[in-house]
């Protein structure tokens, strides 16, 4: 059972990181005219280039991990970096910030949920009794603030393109369902081991893939006769540093935080927090937009902490001991 400094410790991290990943959400609004691959290997370029020299400064962690534990973060990075965010942003470019966000936003409890099934916890099963309260309050807040964003949307919408986007989403929730607790296993299994030299390594094992998907998609648009401007596009100057920000931000600093949290918190209850990241993509969209939410979106961010809240309530149970 997790002692309360660590319980609120990893909240603090959890919302730290949540803070961090609702970046991603905004930048496929703020450059439009991208492709969404674009803006994934760009993020992740970036993300792999400032981790080199983290590296370097965490060598000695570094030079401790197997080979098996640079396959582990190879997996890692593919599918919980480069393949869901590629999801991600083209499921914004397609359906707008809010079908995706609310999608997104069923994490929290499909985590809680395949957490306690997989039931490979340290610290045992959350109880079903004291889960099941706060992730039925975590559905009804997202559903309630999503409804309000929805009903602002305009009658004319291209449907097709926006059921693409609701697969898309989906296809990035199956990501991120596997990726926290994956990551979550591998750093409780392995609590001698640091968070930040953990973040890093997977920066490392990010950047040849960020470079090879570059390539591929550099001789794919140019091969399709593509007028994009290959590789930085019509703004560079923005485009260059929007990466870089949130390579900083969102993919390292985001995974610190996230690794620290995990060392802390039961899986079940740490996939409960990513709600942090919803909330933190609504707020950067109502401020993008300029103007507040609408009450029932308000009522349903209500909700949404109260769900939160309620989870921080619940203890593992205890695990039946295994046959001699």
């Amino acid at each position: 059972m997790p002692h309360r400094a660590a319980l609120v410790s990893g909240t603090l991290f959890a919302f730290a990181a949540g803070l961090m990943w609702g970046l991603v959400f905004v930048v496929p609004l703020w450059l439009p005219d991208y492709p969404a691959a674009l803006l994934t290997v760009g993020r992740y370029l970036a993300f792999g280039l400032i981790a080199l020299p983290l590296a370097w400064w965490d060598r000695a962690r570094l030079a401790g991990l197997t080979r098996a534990d640079w396959v582990e973060a190879l997996k890692l990075a593919a599918i919980g970096n480069l393949l869901y965010y590629l999801c991600l942003s083209a499921a914004i470019q397609r359906a707008g910030v809010p079908l995706p966000t609310m999608i997104i936003g069923t994490l929290p409890v499909i985590i809680a949920i395949t957490a306690n099934l997989r039931g490979r916890d340290r610290d045992g099963p959350l109880p079903w009794g004291r889960l099941v309260p706060s992730l039925a309050l975590i559905a009804l807040g997202i559903a309630l603030v999503n409804q309000a964003e929805l009903a602002q949307r305009a009658a004319d919408t291209d449907m097709a393109r926006y059921a693409t986007g609701a697969l898309l989403a989906l296809g990035a929730v199956a990501c991120w369902t596997w990726y926290p607790i994956r990551n979550a296993e591998w750093l409780r299994a392995h609590a001698e081991r640091s968070p930040r030299a953990w973040a890093t390594a997977q920066g490392v094992a990010t950047l040849p893939l960020a470079l090879i998907g570059l390539v591929a998609l550099w001789v794919g648009m140019a091969a399709t006769g593509s007028p994009f401007a290959m590789p930085l596009g019509p703004r560079p100057g923005f485009f260059v540093g929007l990466m870089l920000a949130i390579g900083l931000l969102a993919s390292w600093l985001g995974t610190l935080c996230w690794n620290e949290a995990s060392q802390r918190l039961p899986p079940g209850l740490a996939g409960q927090l990513i709600v942090f990241e919803t909330l933190a993509a609504l707020a950067y969209a109502f401020m993008l937009r300029g103007r507040a939410p609408a009450p029932l979106a308000l009522a349903g961010i209500a909700i949404l902490v109260a769900g939160v809240a309620w989870a921080l309530r619940a203890r593992p149970g205890t695990l039946p001991l295994p046959p001699a």
